[in-house]
């Protein structure tokens, strides 16, 4: 192969590397992951097996099913600001969908004792 061709295809591989790398979003920091959960408008309380949620706007629904897929709440209409369900004795994760009065969905992941 001609060197003028081979220092070429190197110059233009190099260039296209350094494009790549740049175009990459930088990985969150610990710090950012955690401001960026913590701006969820609401809270969730575990006491044992009862759980509360507290939101800082009203709620306008709530869906909550177990990990093995069992749907144990489902709440729509709500127009409150808190809202506290009792966990089945023997499950012990929880996935939940809230949805605001905006129109906002959040997702949770939960775990009791």
């Amino acid at each position: 192969m001609n060197p003028f061709i081979r220092k070429a295809v190197l110059f233009a591989c190099i260039c296209c590397i350094t494009h790549f790398i740049h175009g990459q979003q930088k990985p969150l920091t610990i710090a950012e992951k955690t401001t960026a959960s913590s701006a969820k408008p609401f809270k969730v309380l575990t006491n044992g097996k009862q759980i509360t949620i507290q939101s800082k706007q009203n709620l306008r629904s709530l869906m909550v099913w177990t990990a093995s897929g069992h749907r144990i709440v489902e709440e729509k209409d709500l127009k409150t600001n808190s809202y506290s369900f009792t966990a089945p004795a023997k499950e012990k994760v929880f996935y939940m969908v809230i949805e605001t009065n905006d129109g906002k969905k959040f997702t949770e992941k939960m775990g009791v004792k």
